[in-house]
């Protein structure tokens, strides 16, 4: 006996087979599985020194897997003494997420965490 409408008043109850019930139970899963959309997180790395050029192919990489339906994630390292200067980093990440602002917005802004910092883009869509 399974109950289907286990609030309503009576509740409702059923009889039927335990392990059919069951395989449909694992087949409904096994569909909602099938039809989930998993977003996978893609890493572009970029550098303090960055210049425009390189910034624009950068941004061309990210654009396609931005396309594809994937976030992205932003990283600049830091070394040496550029660990002085993160400021510098920060706008880079800035410039890079103008260059991509058609297509994506931030998810998480820039954020300094040690020697790196990093800052999620999402697709709009």
């Amino acid at each position: 006996m399974v109950k289907i409408v286990p609030n309503a008043q009576p509740p409702v109850c059923k009889i039927i087979d335990y392990s059919k019930y069951k395989y449909e139970q694992s087949k409904k899963e096994k569909e909602m599985k099938r039809n989930q959309k998993v977003i996978e997180i893609k890493e572009v790395w970029l550098s303090m020194t960055i210049d425009i050029g390189d910034l624009n192919t950068k941004a061309n990489i990210a654009r396609k897997f931005l396309k594809d339906g994937n976030k992205v994630k932003a990283t600049i390292r830091m070394r040496g003494r550029q660990q002085a200067y993160a400021s510098q980093g920060v706008e880079v990440m800035r410039r890079f997420a103008e260059i991509l602002a058609d297509i994506a917005k931030i998810d998480k802004q820039p954020v300094t965490e040690g020697r790196n910092i990093s800052m999620f883009l999402a697709p709009l869509n």
